[in-house]
């Protein structure tokens, strides 16, 4: 006689039970795909540079005693911009020039014994040879003082200045950067694996942390024949237009745009998950298998698989498994 008041007690919190599953139910939120347009691009980062410019660095260690321009200045090209010390080098110039005066004379000292008969033509050979070797000897010292001068290389702007007077620069040290403030250009590094997709002419948009809300069009100009086998890259370069506000020496991200289609149906690229996409249908999350087009870093195309009707569910849960009952949140805004 005591089952049926039993069978009723569980047939209650059975009840009860189900009407609170629904507070337990994952929240989800929910939005249906958008029109618009795909756009696949190959995403490198890169630094602003100009088009022309050039390093300038000793030929051979020394110490700067002048400096003769500043950061900006404009300068031309064969201007000194800093003088090491060149006091070895003067000597060895005084040195090579005595030599060679000594050689001219002993040279023509043995032309008139040739002349007179009483010099041999070995002697004067000797003294010949000797003589051109002391004027070789002489040049290379004029050029080992010339190279004590820094000089600019082309018309522009001291770019960067690395070096203060007192300080010794080594070969391959480069105290200064000169080039010209326009145009500029972004050299980035392309992944192998992508550089085949990327062609001359291409759009690439940059974006830069100076700038976060503006986008900066630029075209691909140059594509390094040769990569660099250790970072698995290539060079790409991309010309950007003279009212860029971008600065010489900014980092920047780059999208080149190799391909776009108008018109696709978009989703969240987090709502893809498996090739498959989260449909609310009568309160549960049902999986449907999709085939996507074109994925970009926030959004993919789906080609097949969904409607512009349907209700996705944006960003699924972790492990949700299909017919889960979910509770959809309220929409942002």
């Amino acid at each position: 006689m005591r089952i049926v008041p039993v069978l009723v007690a569980a047939l209650l919190a059975a009840g009860a039970a189900y009407a609170l599953f629904p507070r337990f139910s994952p929240e989800v939120r929910v939005a249906r795909p958008v029109i618009g347009p795909a756009v696949e691009a190959v995403y490198a980062t890169g630094t602003v540079e100009p088009v022309h410019w050039a390093k300038v660095a000793p030929i051979e260690a020394g110490r700067i005693v002048e400096i003769a321009v500043q950061d900006g200045e404009a300068v031309a090209a064969g201007q000194v911009l800093a003088r090491l010390d060149d006091a070895e080098a003067q000597a060895r110039l005084r040195e090579a020039e005595a030599r060679e005066r000594y050689r001219e004379q002993e040279l023509g000292r043995q032309q008139s014994l040739a002349q007179r008969g009483v010099a041999s033509r070995d002697a004067l050979d000797r003294a010949r040879s000797e003589a051109e070797q002391a004027r070789a000897a002489t040049a290379a010292a004029r050029q080992r003082l010339a190279q004590t001068l820094l000089l600019s290389p082309m018309d522009g702007l001291v770019l960067r200045r690395d070096a203060e007077v007192g300080e010794v620069v080594e070969r391959g040290d480069a105290p200064f950067w000169i080039g010209q403030a326009r145009p500029l250009r972004i050299t980035a590094e392309v992944d192998e694996e992508d550089v085949p997709r990327v062609a001359v002419g291409q759009t690439a948009l940059a974006r830069s942390d100076a700038w976060p809300e503006r986008v900066f069009t630029s075209r691909v100009a140059e594509i390094t024949p040769k990569g660099d086998p250790l970072s698995k890259s290539f060079r790409v370069r991309m010309s950007l237009p003279d009212d860029a506000p971008l600065l010489i020496g900014m980092t920047v991200e780059v999208n080149v745009v190799v391909r776009e289609v108008a018109d696709v149906l978009l989703v969240p690229a987090q709502a893809v998950v498996d090739g498959r996409v989260f449909v609310l249908t009568s309160g549960r999350a049902v999986a449907r298998l999709v085939t996507t087009g074109i994925k970009g870093r926030s959004l993919v195309q789906v080609v097949d698989g969904l409607t512009p009707d349907d209700q996705i569910l944006t960003d699924p849960p972790a492990r949700l498994e299909d017919g889960t009952r979910v509770r959809p949140l309220p929409a942002e805004g």
